[in-house]
């Protein structure tokens, strides 16, 4: 039996860094069009004790998403060894597209994954190129569908990306805009034959009902700017109480497809959402089993990169392989959890056994 291995990964830190203090002087307005009150030192302190982000990337002007995408590609193809034209197939997962600095027009045609297939130099016909849109688990969900693919005998090695500017669709005045950020991530995944590691199990749930505007584009908070332009939107008690509800549960369920006992999981990758939401969906998670969540098992990156939506766990995936947190080791045999959540609203989870 062929199983889905990650033989590969790579990553990219736009070079714009981001403070909180560079949001000490902006003015904020509410929901409801009223200015916020408060002054910037108290907003930041609120934010950064709620989701731990005290910094950000944001891509340069001359960069795109698709540009982005390349770059973590590339690193991933180089870092696994293949040849590029052996791929079969070419997965970007993102949400908005090519947004070019100053602007908020989704560019998305031809597709993010057609243009970074170019950008890459891959002649191959046969390399099959397209993008998954699923919210902030995109990247995740293309993981599945690559899984299917290659199940289905229909493929056999694959780039999967995730990679978003959420930087060029966020409301500036908006508090919760300054959880958004850039970046890109990416692995390489091959079907190997009676390979013992490889994706073990995975779920996932959709829920379309009053949770659907969630996340949403709307207009701006601020009543003076041009109501017909749409920014990327969040209610995030919405957001947080769905979050903890729904996604232990899911978690639970894809490890009780596995079969393997949860107390062999080695290390949990949750979408970088929030720092004090993934504590609580990791303690909700456990509390399931009667257990308490054991220390060390979940790396965390949003604290200096913030939330990059689909890039977030591919991007922590290929820091950890790269070694850039010594306390968190990955080797060969480890059983890992990937778990995300976003707009939709959308869930899924992967279990997954490292070669």
């Amino acid at each position: 039996m062929k199983c889905s291995v990650i033989t590969g990964s790579g990553s990219y830190l736009p070079a714009v860094l981001k403070p909180n203090s560079d949001f000490l002087h902006q003015q904020f307005f509410a929901e409801d069009h009223s200015p916020v009150k408060n002054n910037g030192q108290v907003v930041i302190d609120k934010f950064q004790a709620i989701t731990g982000i005290r910094e950000r990337r944001y891509a340069a002007d001359s960069d795109n998403t698709s540009d982005l995408a390349i770059i973590a590609g590339e690193k991933a193809i180089n870092d696994s060894g293949i040849d590029r034209e052996s791929l079969d197939l070419l997965i970007v997962a993102h949400n908005f597209g090519d947004v070019s600095a100053n602007l908020t027009q989704a560019d998305t045609v031809p597709a993010l994954a057609s243009r970074v297939k170019a950008g890459l130099g891959i002649k191959n016909p046969a390399c099959i190129a397209f993008d998954t849109l699923f919210g902030c688990p995109g990247w995740l969900m293309a993981i599945m569908q690559v899984e299917a693919f290659f199940k289905a005998g229909m493929a056999g090695k694959a780039l999967v990306i995730g990679a978003e500017t959420l930087s060029r669709v966020y409301d500036p005045f908006d508090r919760d805009s300054m959880i958004f950020s850039d970046g890109a991530g990416a692995v390489i995944m091959e079907a190997k034959e009676g390979n013992a590691a490889g994706i073990v199990a995975c779920h996932a749930v959709s829920h379309c009902g009053e949770e659907l505007h969630y996340l949403a584009m709307s207009p701006s908070n601020n009543p003076d700017e041009a109501q017909e332009v749409k920014h990327l939107k969040m209610k995030g008690r919405k957001v947080y109480e769905y979050a903890l509800k729904h996604v232990p549960g899911a978690m639970k369920t894809c490890m009780d497809k596995s079969g393997i006992p949860v107390s062999e999981v080695k290390k949990i990758f949750i979408h970088q959402a929030n720092e004090k939401m993934d504590d609580a969906i990791l303690a909700a998670f456990y509390k399931l089993y009667g257990l308490e969540a054991p220390e060390n098992i979940m790396p965390m990156c949003i604290q200096k990169l913030g939330n990059s939506s689909v890039a977030t766990i591919p991007t922590l995936y290929d820091l950890v392989k790269k070694n850039h947190y010594p306390q968190h080791k990955l080797e060969a045999g480890d059983v890992i959890l990937f778990a995300s959540v976003g707009a939709g609203m959308n869930i899924n989870a992967v279990c997954y056994r490292c070669a």
